[in-house]
C-alpha cells in the first residue's frame, strides 16, 4: 500500500478546511437571524445585493452571477421575492430580452428591520473575531480572491 502521508498532510488542505469549516460555521450562526425576519440567507445576499446596486436594480443576469444561482434558480427566486412584495420584475424597454429585478420599498423596509440584528451577528461571528489590524487586508485578500474566481461578480 502507497504512503501518501505527505499528500495528506499537505498544508493546503488545512488552509481549505479551515476556511469551509468557518464560512459554514458564520452561515449557521446567522441563519437564525435571516429566519427570524422571514428570509433565507439567499433572500438576504439578493435584497442586500439590490439595495447597493445603482437604482436598487439588477439585471437578472447580473444577479444569477453574484448569487452563484442559474438562470432558472434565479428566476425561481425572483419569483418568490415578487409573490412577496420585496421585489419586482421591470423589462428593460430597449431590450425585450433583458429583464431587471428590482427592489421595492417593502423590500428595503424588510432588510431595513434586519439588517440591525444581522450586522450584530456579523460582529459576534465575523468581524470582532478578528484582528483589528488585519482587517482592511482580509478584505482586500477576499477580494482578490473573489476577483480570480468569480470575475463576472462585479460587472454592472
Amino acid at each position: 500500500m502507497a504512503d501518501h502521508r505527505d499528500l495528506f498532510d499537505d498544508p493546503r488542505l488545512t488552509t481549505m478546511g479551515l476556511m469551509f469549516e468557518a464560512y459554514e460555521g458564520i452561515v449557521a450562526k446567522l441563519d437564525p437571524i435571516w429566519r427570524a425576519h422571514g428570509m433565507s440567507g439567499l433572500d438576504m445576499n439578493a435584497l442586500m445585493r439590490l439595495s447597493r446596486s445603482p437604482g436598487r436594480r439588477l439585471r437578472m443576469s447580473d444577479l444569477a452571477t453574484q448569487t452563484r444561482l442559474s438562470t432558472s434558480g434565479v428566476t425561481r427566486l425572483v419569483d418568490r421575492l415578487d409573490r412577496g412584495g420585496l421585489v419586482r420584475r421591470e423589462s428593460d424597454p430597449a431590450d425585450r430580452r433583458t429583464s431587471y429585478a428590482v427592489l421595492t420599498e417593502a423590500g428595503a423596509q424588510r432588510l431595513a428591520a434586519a439588517l440591525p440584528d444581522y450586522l450584530e451577528g456579523v460582529d459576534r461571528w465575523f468581524v470582532s473575531l478578528l484582528p483589528a489590524a488585519g482587517r482592511d487586508d482580509f478584505t482586500a485578500a477576499l477580494r482578490t480572491l473573489r476577483d480570480a474566481v468569480n470575475p463576472d461578480a462585479t460587472r454592472m
